[in-house]
């Protein structure tokens, strides 16, 4: 089945070793993760990486195939999606990516390349809160982060919720995707924080 995703970046800055396995399934802990199709999770997640685990991840197996910097893993994270790794020129330099593409699509490939050159060429640094939320999301630690339960009210079931301190209130959970912008802001890093906002990316 062809994955509709549209690609998402889902992490700010140029992510290291440790951080890019992390993050290879930052799903792991949802609840319907053997139900039905999955591919809508993972395909067009895309994220920087440097040179090193570009390399790295390039030797530990034969790749399923290579067409110049471009190559795909051969073991597929769901049905029809694996991850595919890009050495771009952008600016002169060469950036390097990490991105889960639905191979069933004959076009997933470039239209991830062309995307990722899209996002990453504009004059000004900006995040989408789209993306604000998704760095949050890939930044914080499984026991800080969940899926809504039986305890929440059924339509907000199964969505993505965060950890926040409320003071003397204690902590508590709230949804991902209902953040205030304050809180959006105090969950990032603080030099993420004054970025300008995009309407998208």
């Amino acid at each position: 089945m062809t994955s509709i995703s549209l690609p998402r970046k889902v992490f700010q800055g140029v992510a290291k070793r440790a951080d890019m396995f992390r993050m290879f399934d930052r799903h792991a802990k949802r609840p319907d993760r053997f139900d039905g199709d999955q591919s809508a999770h993972y395909a067009g997640e895309w994220f920087e990486i440097d040179e090193t685990s570009y390399s790295y991840m390039l030797d530990i197996l034969p790749p399923l195939w290579m067409r110049g910097p471009i190559f795909a893993m051969r073991e597929f994270m769901t049905g029809s999606v694996t991850s595919v790794f890009y050495a771009i020129r952008i600016d002169d330099a060469v950036r390097y990516f990490h991105t889960y593409c639905d191979l069933s699509d004959p076009n997933s490939v470039e239209a991830m390349r062309s995307a990722i050159l899209d996002r990453e060429t504009r004059p000004v640094r900006a995040m989408s809160r789209q993306e604000r939320l998704e760095h949050i999301w890939s930044t914080t630690a499984d026991d800080y982060r969940g899926y809504a339960g039986p305890r929440w009210p059924k339509p907000m079931q199964g969505h993505r919720t965060v950890m926040l301190y409320g003071g003397r209130e204690g902590s508590f959970m709230k949804l991902l995707n209902t953040l205030s912008d304050d809180e959006v802001a105090a969950k990032l890093p603080v030099h993420l924080r004054h970025l300008p906002t995009v309407l998208a990316a």
